[in-house]
């Protein structure tokens, strides 16, 4: 099983993906200076490091990307989008609601927007990247 492990901040995006069968972190990454001039995907594999300076409007923009590269003759580690089994996301702030992981659904989403109040720098581009996923990603957990 392959996850993509998601950290979208409010102007970037952390990323690792995990091959959980082997525990092994085959590549991880930043999308960094989101919406902001200048922004680059610093992505790292094994000892190799690519910097790719591509202008990202947004999060969704920032994620097409990352899966692009995931999926990238020379840098990608897999062939198809289609073997990332499940996306992660690290989400700041659940409220009292959400000690731990769940899975994402639109109760989950609704409850996660009724709370951005509480996690305003973080819980909006956590919300972005996680809709962002499930549009690129719709069969995957």
């Amino acid at each position: 099983m392959k996850i993509l492990v998601v950290n979208s901040g409010s102007s970037s995006v952390k990323y690792q993906f995990i091959d959980m069968d082997g525990e092994k972190v085959l590549c991880k990454g930043l999308a960094e200076r989101i919406g902001i001039s200048g922004s680059r995907l610093i992505h790292k594999l094994d000892t190799k490091k690519l910097v790719l300076d591509r202008e990202m409007k947004d999060h969704e923009q920032a994620l097409k990307l990352i899966l692009e590269t995931l999926t990238d003759k020379e840098w990608g580690v897999i062939k198809d989008l289609s073997e990332i089994s499940a996306v992660g996301h690290r989400v700041v702030h659940g409220a009292e609601r959400f000690a731990s992981s769940v899975l994402i659904d639109e109760e989950v989403l609704k409850a996660l927007e009724e709370n951005s109040h509480l996690a305003p720098l973080h819980n909006p581009p956590n919300i972005m990247g996680i809709l962002a996923t499930q549009k690129m990603l719709p069969n995957t957990h």
